[in-house]
């Protein structure tokens, strides 16, 4: 068995694989001294010099050549609409009207998040309709013919009262 050197210690051992960052502008004889690695003059030779990264060499930058959507998407989903004259052609006399009866006519999308009745039209018959909103007018021409809107009430609003200090 062969002794080791004090050389071939494992204290001694060296990680081959980092290699140091170039350490710049630090006088001619590195290799990178002088202007650094800048150039010489200009803008992006100064410290703290040089463009943003949108900067397009005084174009219109992209982001304000590109065209913009205005206005937003409401999270709260717009109420799909009917008319009395939908209501008046699609159901007989006496008959009541639900949503399920308004999908099963093609008059909603099944998928309709609130039913709103409007007052187009004429209702020459008494009918029971079951929606969620509807305008006083088409309320009063169904009451007039004899008949109903049923609406769901509307939640009480909660009005939280301060504290005392």
């Amino acid at each position: 068995m062969t002794e080791r050197t004090d050389s071939q210690g494992l204290h001694n051992l060296k990680n081959p694989g980092r290699k140091l960052p170039q350490r710049i502008g630090r006088g001619t004889g590195s290799g990178s001294g002088t202007t650094a690695g800048r150039g010489t003059k200009g803008q992006n030779s100064r410290a703290g010099g040089g463009v943003h990264p949108r900067f397009e060499g005084g174009h219109t930058p992209l982001f304000r050549r590109t065209p913009k959507l205005r206005g937003f998407k409401s999270r709260h989903p717009k109420a799909e609409c009917i008319n009395l004259d939908d209501v008046a052609r699609h159901f007989k006399k006496g008959q009541s009207v639900k949503p399920a009866d308004l999908v099963k006519h093609h008059l909603i999308s099944a998928h309709a998040a609130k039913i709103k009745l409007l007052a187009d039209g004429e209702m020459p018959f008494d009918v029971t309709v079951y929606v969620d909103l509807a305008s006083v007018s088409a309320v009063n021409k169904i009451e007039k013919a004899g008949g109903k809107v049923i609406m769901p009430k509307p939640k009480p609003k909660v009005v939280k009262k301060a504290k005392p200090q």
